[in-house]
């Protein structure tokens, strides 16, 4: 049974904040990333800039679930056939035409941020624009069904349906959350299933809804590292991530230009 925690005004105007803090990392990154550079410089920008904002990378020391070493990184950074949990490295240089999935995570004032995107590194194939593009449309899929009175299970049907029908594969080992006082909080928010089914949608939920889509197979594997994800069949997979907020008015992104 999921344990549900709303939140007041007051603490999405926090959550809000937090996710801006994170859009502005990302636009940074947009603009910085290229060839030549290494997954840990993608890292130390991020931790350095979310610290300077008054807040603490919420990935870094973070426990694994297995009992394994703690998370390492201040991001999680996974590139081409990586899918999720992608530990920084100075011995992982970025190439022309490689993706990488940048995850980054803040706890600010209390709260939890969460955000992810899949940049192109230089210049990209078109069916790998394709499959960075279905992905991020999927995502704005998933945030259009934040409705009251909608399911969990309605965001992953459409995310589904929608990556379905364009030819790629949704992973099913990881899902969404909901997001809070925890990194981590109920519901799981899966980017697959039937469509009204799972918890009611209600105002005050914050969900933070991550479609993670494979170019082939939709299985994964594990790396040694206890962390990193990859496709089994060696496919790209593209990953992107936004918290969005119930409200009676609709979906309300936080972090998103206007949605304060």
């Amino acid at each position: 049974m999921s344990r549900l925690v709303l939140k007041s005004p007051a603490d999405l105007a926090i959550m809000h904040e937090a996710n801006l803090i994170l859009g502005r990392v990302f636009d940074e990154l947009r603009e910085r990333i290229r060839p030549g550079m290494t997954t840990a410089d993608l890292d130390a920008l991020a931790e350095r800039r979310i610290l300077e904002a008054d807040g603490r990378p919420a990935f870094k020391g973070y426990p694994h679930r297995g009992g394994g070493p703690d998370f390492p990184g201040s991001v999680c950074t996974s590139v081409n056939d990586e899918v999720v949990h992608g530990i920084p490295s100075r011995k992982v240089v970025l190439r022309e035409g490689d993706i990488v999935s940048v995850d980054v995570g803040i706890l600010y004032h209390g709260f939890y941020g969460d955000m992810a995107e899949t940049f192109a590194v230089g210049q990209v194939g078109e069916d790998v624009r394709r499959l960075l593009d279905v992905t991020r449309e999927a995502l704005r899929k998933g945030v259009e069904q934040v409705q009251v009175g909608h399911r969990v299970s309605d965001i992953g049907y459409a995310v589904q349906t929608w990556v379905e029908s364009h030819g790629f594969a949704v992973v099913r080992e990881f899902v969404g959350h909901g997001i809070g006082l925890e990194l981590h909080e109920d519901p799981q928010v899966p980017n697959f299933g039937q469509p009204g089914r799972r918890e009611r949608l209600v105002p005050g939920m914050v969900l933070a809804i991550e479609p993670m889509v494979n170019a082939g197979s939709a299985e994964v594997v594990l790396d040694a590292d206890g962390w990193t994800a990859r496709t089994r069949d060696g496919g790209l997979s593209a990953h992107f991530e936004c918290c969005v907020a119930v409200t009676e008015s609709g979906p309300r992104v936080l972090g998103a230009p206007g949605a304060a």
